[in-house]
């Protein structure tokens, strides 16, 4: 029979239902695994059932089996072998789901339901059930995916690389406390921007960004010509000392937000208004000319602001060495902070986490859902 006679309207009309049009999938998926199998057995033994053979292992009936899959839980047969050597690749040997149902856990898992969630959820849309430990288990072979990733080889020049961090609450100890996920994300010479990795440490340090920078060195990574980040206490000096060559532009954004943390609300509007002139100047030295209006305007009131600007100059103002198409993806580390964002919404269901690998693979597994959901170009830390 051709498939177009199959799939003809009037044999798709004998079903009244949803419930018997997936009954009959099921049987056909069923028959198809089990052929499947046999083919794999055929294989295995390297004669087809029937044919005439040498090799001393045959076959040796069927053993039952429970498969879950998407279409729910079915019987089938598991063609067997006299030594016992056989093991099928599409259902394993005490394996008892397909692919497609484990991919969905980890998909339910990554958007940050619990294990007890997940399992609820695929009781009541698959029809059986999968216990949380079953479910962990799943989850759980995603650590060698990071370990792979956390150790892949990266591009030996960078053009900018953002970094930021990301607090979650950890299990430790018996004690809930906060740790950080290191993230860093670079621009690479084609264009494309990529995630370096995810580390996780104590609170945000200079200390520990120090291990971070000397493992992407490790991985392959001989400069960096600019490196975005928050005014953190000793990151510039951190990152020289790794890499010399690179020029540090401290984010904008974060400096404007520190400047205007206890400005007054009668005077944020203008305030805001007179700092922009400074990082919307065309050059250096327009702003600072802006700089000097501005501390006229109101070094008196707000003086540590001044301050903070005169201090950091040199670091808030290397994006004046760059053409105004791409001064603002330089001088904020929004595109971080954004991916950041992103990544709690799949997280914010999770009030604290059991373990450090916990927080790890959750972290991971979103930010694998991200990419996936439009911005990945490739491969998991690729960014369009």
């Amino acid at each position: 029979m051709e498939k177009e006679d199959l799939l003809s309207d009037d044999f798709l009309k004998q079903f009244k239902s949803g419930e018997e049009l997936n009954d009959f999938l099921k049987q056909i998926q069923k028959r198809g695994i089990e052929k499947m199998l046999e083919g794999e057995l055929d294989s295995h033994l390297g004669y087809d059932k029937h044919q005439k053979s040498d090799n001393p292992n045959a076959r040796n009936g069927f053993t039952e089996k429970k498969l879950r899959t998407s279409l729910g839980e079915s019987k089938i047969q598991v063609p067997r072998d006299r030594d016992a050597s056989f093991n099928p690749m599409i259902v394993p040997k005490r394996g008892n789901m397909v692919d497609g149902i484990e991919n969905v856990i980890v998909s339910l898992y990554a958007k940050g339901m619990s294990n007890s969630d997940i399992e609820g959820q695929i009781r009541e849309v698959y029809g059986f059930d999968v216990s949380t430990s079953t479910i962990s288990r799943i989850t759980d072979t995603i650590t060698d995916d990071i370990v792979a990733w956390q150790n892949r080889p990266l591009e030996p020049v960078y053009l900018i690389v953002w970094m930021d961090g990301i607090v979650f609450k950890v299990r430790e100890n018996s004690k809930v406390i906060n740790k950080t996920i290191y993230m860093a994300i670079g621009l690479r010479r084609d264009g494309k921007k990529e995630v370096l990795g995810l580390w996780l440490g104590k609170n945000e340090s200079a200390a520990f960004w120090m291990s971070v920078l000397t493992d992407m060195r490790a991985r392959g990574v001989d400069d960096i010509l600019i490196t975005a980040t928050d005014n953190l206490n000793g990151f510039t000096d951190t990152i020289r000392n790794v890499f010399p060559q690179s020029k540090t532009q401290i984010c904008v954004v974060h400096q404007i937000r520190n400047a205007s943390r206890y400005v007054v609300w009668k005077d944020k509007k203008a305030f805001t208004r007179d700092m922009r002139q400074i990082y919307n100047a065309p050059t250096k030295e327009a702003a600072a000319a802006a700089l000097k209006d501005f501390a006229g305007q109101w070094e008196d009131k707000y003086s540590y602001a001044i301050r903070s600007w005169r201090e950091n100059w040199e670091d808030l103002t290397v994006f004046f060495e760059f053409p105004l198409e791409i001064r603002k993806i330089i001088y904020t580390t929004n595109i971080i902070e954004n991916l950041n964002g992103k990544i709690r919404k799949y997280t914010k269901n999770k009030l604290s986490f059991p373990s450090d690998q916990a927080v790890m693979k959750s972290v991971y597994l979103a930010l694998r859902e991200q990419l996936k959901n439009g911005q990945c170009q490739s491969k998991i830390g690729a960014l369009s």
